[in-house]
């Protein structure tokens, strides 16, 4: 069964039919269109976090749930990949992985399940009004289907992937067919621009 429901592959749609893409970039500008980054949710340690707490790393965010049996750990090893690729660089960037299924991804299954991806894999979760907070904040949909006799349900959601620099401005939106040599060279470049812009604002 699709990860993707038709709602959101038309909100995804809508989101890259009106963005600014340039030949530099391998996935679609957001610059200036969406809000920085901001939420308040709880990490694979039981830790209360916010945006705040990652100033300083460029931040790809992706939303999804452990239960999910393609789409989800496909898209984790994809980025792992990429950024692992960036060598010491790696720990300037964090993968925030937003479970939108909290009722049966406690952090201490979070916590698990990030372990089987990159070091730079941090799983987040929060209450439903959290969730729906910071969902829509970044236009992204998520829905439960119906629960079987077991009470096994599917999660359908979005599959973009935002990027945000190490300022917590949108940069980009990124989906895992691109491939990780792709979406290294797209955060090698934003590493280097972000670093640009530190030296120029601290002259």
């Amino acid at each position: 069964m699709p990860r993707v429901h038709l709602m959101a592959l038309l909100l995804t749609l809508l989101l890259v039919g009106c963005d600014r893409q340039s030949a530099v970039w391998h996935g679609h500008d957001l610059t200036g269109v969406m809000p920085d980054l901001a939420f308040s949710l709880v990490d694979d340690n039981g830790h209360a976090v916010t945006a705040s707490d990652y100033a300083g790393k460029t931040v790809l965010l992706y939303f999804g749930f452990t239960h999910c049996e393609d789409v989800c750990p496909t898209t984790l090893a994809t980025l792992s990949r990429a950024v692992n690729a960036l060598g010491a660089d790696s720990r300037r960037v964090r993968i925030l992985f937003v479970s939108v299924d909290p009722h049966r991804d406690t952090p201490a299954i979070l916590q698990r399940y990030a372990e089987h991806f990159s070091p730079q894999v941090v799983a987040l979760t929060g209450t439903r009004s959290q969730l729906d907070h910071l969902t829509r904040r970044y236009r992204v949909a998520y829905s439960y289907g119906n629960a079987d006799a077991r009470g096994d349900y599917e999660v359908y959601h979005s599959s973009a992937i935002f990027v945000f620099d190490a300022r917590g401005k949108v940069r980009l939106l990124l989906q895992e067919q691109l491939g990780a040599a792709a979406i290294t060279e797209d955060l090698q470049r934003l590493l280097s621009d972000s670093e640009r812009s530190y030296h120029h604002a601290t002259k």
